[in-house]
This record gives C-alpha cells, sequence and structure tokens, in this order.
C-alpha cells in the first residue's frame, strides 16, 4: 500500500496517535494529536490497521524533544515527546473515556494531579541481560533488548548502581538485573536473576563494595522464561531486603514484595484515600488487596480496626512485621482470597480496593456489596478495567461520586485512579 495521509485526532491508550481513513481507525506510533503526517501502513486487520510514521507534515505545538536519546527505541516511555501538561490532559481523557465507554458512566473527572518529578521518580528498574552480556530494555511489544547506559525516569541512586553494574564482568548465568531502592533511606537492593543454581557470590560481594548504598544482593533462580523472577529466592551478600519511609511509616521491601515505584507520589494517592474515606476512629475499614500492608498501616491511625487480607503469604508476613516495626496494634492481616475471606468479617464500614490490573473478580465485589460498606475506595491502574468493576458497584446501589486520577508514571500513558463510591440505601 501506498503512503497516506492523516490527521491525528487523539492518542490510544497505548500512547500512538489515532486517525480515521475511509472509516478505518488507524493507529500511528510517534503521531500527536493534531499532527497531520505521512504514514504507511504496516499490519491491516477487518477493524483498525497500524501504521509506520513517515514524515510530520504539521508538528503538534505539544511536541517537544525528547530528554532521553533512547526514546523511541526503548519500550519504557511513550510520551516524552509530548508536554507535561499535554501528558496530565491525555491520562483525565483517558479515565473519562474509559468510563464512559465501557462503564456506560457519565462522571465528572477531576484534572490529573501531577508528579512532583516528571523525570527520575521511579525507584525500581528491571534490566535484562543479552547473549553480549549487556544490560538492557526491551523495545516495544517485543524481547528484543535495546543496550542503555541510563535511564531518564529511574532515581539518581539507583542509576549509580546501575553505572557500577555496567563496569563489572557480569555472571554468565545472568538473566535479568533487579535495583530496588529506597529513595527517603537510601537504601539499596539488588536481585540478580540467574538460569542456573550456581551462586554468583565473588560478584555479589564485589558489588557490595563497590556501592555503600548496597544493603544487599540477592539470586533468584528461575531457569523459565514465562516470568522474571521465579520462587527461589539466596541472600548472597549483605541482607535480603530494604526498608523505606512512606508516610511517617517505615515498611520492608523485600526481593519479590510489590511497593510503588513513585513514592512521593504514592504518599499523595494515599493522602487521597483517606481525605476520601473521612475516617473519624469509629470504623472498620477492609483493605482488599493488602500486600505489605502499606495503606492498611496508613489509615489504621484513623480507624477503629482495619483488616487487610492478600493471598500472598510472604506478602502478609511482611505485613505483620511491618504493623510490629510501627507499632500499630489494631491492624490485622489474613491470608487468602478476599472474596472467601470477606464471609468471616461481621461489619465493614469502608472498603479499600487495589487490585492488579485485571482488577477485581466479580465475585469479590458482589461480596462486598452484600455487607453493605458505607463507603467503597477503589484504587485503579488501569481505567478500563476500574470502569468495568466501578458499573457493576453502581448496579449494586453505590453512586460513584469522585474520581481522581493521578500521574504516577510521568512520560508513558499509564495512570492511577482512585475512585470514590458511597452506598446509597
Amino acid at each position: 500500500m501506498p503512503s497516506i495521509d492523516l490527521t491525528i485526532d487523539r492518542l490510544g491508550i497505548h500512547g500512538e496517535g489515532v486517525a480515521r481513513h475511509h472509516g478505518l481507525t488507524i493507529f500511528v506510533e510517534g503521531a500527536l494529536p493534531q499532527e497531520r503526517v505521512r504514514a504507511k501502513v504496516v499490519e491491516n486487520k477487518k477493524t483498525f490497521a497500524r501504521a509506520k510514521l513517515l514524515e510530520n507534515l504539521l508538528p503538534s505545538p505539544d511536541r517537544i524533544q525528547p530528554a532521553c536519546s533512547y526514546f523511541g527505541e526503548c519500550g519504557g516511555c511513550q510520551l516524552m515527546h509530548l508536554t507535561y501538561s499535554k501528558q496530565l490532559e491525555a491520562k483525565q481523557t483517558r479515565v473519562k473515556d474509559a468510563l464512559q465507554r465501557i462503564g456506560k458512566i457519565e462522571a465528572e473527572v477531576s484534572p490529573c494531579i501531577p508528579s512532583n518529578e516528571p523525570f527520575s521518580y521511579r525507584n525500581k528498574i528491571q534490566l535484562s541481560v543479552d547473549a553480549d552480556h549487556r544490560l538492557g530494555l526491551y523495545a516495544r511489544t517485543t524481547h528484543d533488548l535495546v543496550p542503555i547506559s541510563k535511564c531518564a525516569i529511574h532515581c539518581p541512586l539507583g542509576e549509580k548502581v546501575l553505572t557500577t553494574l555496567q563496569k563489572l564482568s557480569l555472571p554468565t548465568a545472568l538473566k535479568h538485573v533487579l535495583i530496588k531502592t529506597a529513595v527517603k533511606t537510601g537504601q539499596v537492593l539488588v536481585i540478580l536473576v540467574t538460569k542456573t543454581p550456581e551462586h554468583p557470590t565473588v560478584f555479589a560481594k564485589e558489588l557490595l563494595e563497590k556501592v555503600k548504598e548496597i544493603k544487599g544482593v540477592v539470586q533468584n533462580v528461575n531457569p523459565s522464561n514465562e516470568t522474571i523472577l521465579g520462587t527461589e529466592f539466596h541472600t548472597l551478600a549483605g541482607q535480603g531486603w530494604i526498608e523505606e519511609e512512606l508516610s511517617g511509616l517505615m515498611f520492608k521491601v523485600s526481593p519479590a514484595s510489590f511497593f510503588q515505584v513513585n513514592p512521593s507520589q504514592a504518599e499523595a494517592l494515599y493522602a487521597k484515600v483517606g481525605e476520601f474515606a473521612e475516617l473519624r476512629g469509629t470504623e472498620t475499614v477492609l483493605d482488599a488487596y493488602s500486600g505489605v500492608g502499606t495503606l492498611s498501616l496508613i489509615l489504621a491511625n484513623s480507624a477503629k480496626a482495619v483488616i487487610g487480607i492478600e493471598s500472598n503469604d510472604a506478602a502478609v508476613n511482611d505485613a505483620k512485621e511491618n504493623a510490629e516495626k510501627n507499632q500499630i496494634c489494631n491492624a490485622h492481616f489474613l491470608s487468602g482470597r478476599a472474596e472467601e475471606k470477606i464471609a468471616e468479617l461481621e461489619e465493614i464500614d469502608v472498603a479499600i480496593l487495589n487490585p492488579p490490573r485485571i482488577g477485581c473478580e466479580r465475585s469479590l465485589l458482589e461480596a462486598i456489596a452484600e455487607k453493605k460498606p458505607q463507603k467503597i475506595l477503589y484504587v485503579s491502574c488501569d481505567p478500563a478495567t476500574l470502569a468495568r468493576d466501578l458499573n457493576i458497584l453502581i448496579q449494586k446501589g453505590y453512586r460513584l461520586t469522585a474520581v481522581q486520577p493521578f500521574d504516577m508514571f510521568p512520560q508513558t500513558m499509564h495512570v492511577e485512579t482512585v475512585a470514590l463510591l458511597t452506598f446509597l440505601p
């Protein structure tokens, strides 16, 4: 097919430009709204096509020079060529569109709250190793490695560790390297993922000696290519965890535990959850995806009791340890599936839902609705599953009263959202 000229109308959910051509939706990676572009179709389906950007005939006034030389190759960022104010608008629009199209919900969506740091905010980076023992990140939608020397959205201390790693001779069995940084406490944990069980102890000790902020180097053995991490961990040097401060509390960060990648913005998001919850010290709060207890423990000081439910046993153990570390006695953590454990609870005044990207099981939403908590706070990292789940809760008698997006991941199309629902008796 010859090249075609297109006018870009909007951004797609992955940050690509979207245009219409003879009734067909065409996605053009790298194009921005208001632009007139020349493109060549490279994939043609029944209902849409994908095209390669050949020439920008009329650039958008909001287009800027990306701050990273790897932008367009590495798949980590999608919006670095767009002004930050327009990134925020795009994320607000994405949430509103999902509510309308998927949830059939007309609701006011507040402007997206910006991150304090549009760059250098990530406290974690996940690097892969190629056949030439170079560290890098995957190209978009592929497993083709793009070797990198730095990352514009990675925190400075983590970058110091990355620079050191690139000067060393990497173990031959190394597949991936994860760098986890506790920004406020200045501690780093390095996880070496190997395909064989031999312990790269000498390398781990050398790394620990070269960067004083590294508190531990842990090996993860994973012969499979289906997931990054396996289940087998060995501490090679130092300790097997680090500690981070969040909202005035201390939390243990283990190799496999989830912790928000943008800690300062996480504090703002959790503060908004507390504001929406309006706890007065008399409520029983359910945290249905409690993880290592971060949100549970932050809310505990304002509630009568918080009950966290988590299916990952290791995370439950970390949550209990975090409660003890912070001398919080009114937070209790249960191991199991939330939809099953909820039946054991007598009364819930406020429910917190903070599920993974796939959203909540319908059975969980129905189990919570049966308990009729006065408020439900839904924290979502995916507007599509948020819209789907909100529709179910609205059908169960809840009213959507506030929707607040947060830019947890600047330079990308990802958006975090807090939604408040109140029960209509």
